[in-house]
């Protein structure tokens, strides 16, 4: 666990204050571990079992407990299956095989088929974006529905948020905190405590410092499925105006909602993500 941690206490620290944390979802849910060629994989389960399915990625330094806002709502409709991605503070294997490969698309093979599932709807949020992307170009035949938050690996990833994160590092725990506000956007009272579990994260864990591969027009143009993408117009690390004009372009059939007053971190949007799972 060293491996993507700053320390064991600190892989500790985190576990523990995500175990604290699942015991408070929402609903009722299954705790699974599947078995694959990365290392384990944990899932969070909820919603009927006769439900359509629906997989959930969560972006980097995050875990299943992500969705917690909108498992209530979903999964009253789905079975939902939150994943820890491999190599984020969760409780799946510390893996991190190359993006600029088909790594990931072999992991997401084996999950969904160690969950007995052949196909579903993919929900996924940053990196996790990226993941769903991927593995929708790569396995268009497996994702039914594709619902993307500020994904990666479409519109430009900025760089300039790094150049003031080493400019605030002397300013200590101000400096950090004014730094995590400028690259999530989280920077509303109402958005505190969420800001507070970022901070402590990131305090112990140390994030992937390789850059998503873009897709090309042509991995886009695969996407033949549903595709909702929502896009904060602020956001710190990707050039969400470029997303929406290339996804547009390219997959000229997907819903594009680019929200003007939105930063990275995007909330409140558990309506409008059921609304597009919902619509047969």
């Amino acid at each position: 666990m060293s491996t993507i941690y700053k320390s064991e206490a600190g892989a500790r620290e985190i576990q523990r204050r995500y175990r604290e944390m699942l015991r408070s979802w929402p609903v009722p849910a299954e705790h699974v571990r599947i078995p694959t060629r990365e290392g384990e994989t944990f899932a969070v389960v909820s919603g009927p079992e006769d439900a359509p399915p629906v997989l959930l990625l969560h972006g980097s330094g995050a875990n299943a407990t992500m969705w917690q806002d909108d498992i209530a709502s979903w999964a009253r409709h789905f079975r939902t299956y939150a994943l820890d991605v491999i190599g984020e503070p969760g409780l799946s294997a510390p893996s991190r095989p190359p993006l600029a490969s088909d790594a990931h698309a072999r992991w997401l093979d084996e999950v969904l088929d160690g969950l007995g599932i052949t196909g579903a709807s993919v929900v996924g949020a940053s990196l996790g974006g990226w993941l769903a992307l991927d593995y929708a170009t790569r396995r268009p035949e497996r994702v039914t529905r594709l619902a993307l938050l500020c994904p990666g690996g479409v519109g430009r990833q900025k760089v300039g948020w790094l150049f003031k994160a080493l400019l605030l590092r002397p300013f200590g725990r101000r400096g950090a905190l004014r730094s995590t506000r400028a690259v999530t956007g989280l920077d509303t009272p109402q958005t505190g405590p969420v800001l507070d579990h970022v901070m402590l994260t990131f305090s112990h864990f140390k994030p992937r410092t390789e850059r998503l591969p873009v897709f090309p027009d042509s991995a886009l143009r695969r996407l033949t499925m549903p595709v909702l993408v929502i896009a904060g117009a602020r956001d710190a690390l990707f050039d969400s105006g470029g997303t929406a004009r290339r996804v547009r372009q390219c997959v000229p059939h997907a819903t594009v909602n680019l929200l003007p007053e939105t930063g990275h971190a995007i909330l409140g949007q558990t309506d409008s993500v059921l609304a597009f799972l919902r619509d047969a």
